[in-house]
């Protein structure tokens, strides 16, 4: 193959025949969501996770790109949770995990039956509704969080739409910005939380026959990204005040719930 137009004619055919998506279109989009969502699971910008795979699914099916994002997952948690595990809230795991965990489950059984585009509808819609109870009914400042029931529901929904579409921000910071925590200890106890939930989907994911060889050595091509976006995103809730933090977080659920309800719309 000395003659340089038969090497780039090889080159082209492996990576043609390769086991990994070759569409440069792919991965023009998902390098940006990989590291979209590296600064989202690491509580900075936590908002814009949830567009990572309506991004990706621009170019691939749903399925697939939830599949696709899952390894990548496991590698930002394992970095986010080096970073942040001693900023946890204990008791506030304790109450929100186990219906999260339940939430994967109902996902599991329930895949299939409900299309992604629904349930991005349904998660683009309340999450709206959210922002503008929020904007149009400020809660004082003394005023008493929400009920526990209200927490361990938004809980169960972030562990559904999490499963179905890693869209879980939404439905669980319903309940937890307005406790108003420290970002660092809201940082750290979403990443805990998610953590736990992006854990216990391999087994389902597999069993739907979601992991197979095309989407794992795709995922592989995109590893090294993972944890840029979560060294970053840790960086910066260290040094950004409390202010800017919530408007980031809220301006991220804006943009979120308008993006999946205009996907759940056009189906």
């Amino acid at each position: 193959m000395s003659d340089p137009a038969s090497a780039w004619r090889w080159l082209a055919d492996a990576w043609a025949a390769a086991p990994v998506v070759t569409d440069p279109l792919f991965y023009a989009i998902a390098v940006p969501a990989v590291l979209l969502m590296g600064l989202a699971k690491s509580g900075f910008a936590a908002g814009f996770g949830s567009l990572t795979t309506p991004m990706m699914a621009l170019v691939v099916p749903v399925p697939q790109a939830a599949a696709i994002m899952l390894p990548l997952l496991l590698v930002m948690d394992v970095t986010g949770l080096q970073q942040l595990w001693r900023d946890r809230d204990p008791a506030l795991l304790r109450q929100l995990l186990p219906w999260g965990l339940l939430g994967t489950v109902i996902g599991t059984l329930l895949f299939g039956v409900l299309s992604s585009a629904t349930v991005a509808g349904v998660v683009g819609a309340l999450t709206l509704l959210f922002l503008a109870q929020r904007l149009l009914f400020r809660p004082r400042a003394d005023a008493p969080p929400a009920p526990r029931w209200v927490g361990r529901a938004c809980a169960a929904a972030a562990g559904f739409t999490s499963f179905v579409a890693h869209a879980g921000h939404p439905p669980l910071a319903a309940y937890v910005l307005p406790l108003r925590l420290e970002p660092r200890r809201l940082a750290g106890t979403l990443a805990v939380f998610f953590g736990a939930i992006n854990l216990s989907k391999w087994i389902p994911y597999a069993a739907l026959g979601l992991i197979d060889l095309r989407n794992m050595a795709t995922s592989l091509m995109l590893a090294p990204l993972a944890p840029l976006g979560v060294w970053a995103g840790v960086w910066l809730v260290r040094r950004v005040s409390s202010t800017w933090f919530y408007r980031l977080a809220y301006t991220g659920m804006a943009l979120t719930g308008c993006k999946l309800l205009w996907d759940g719309l056009r189906a």
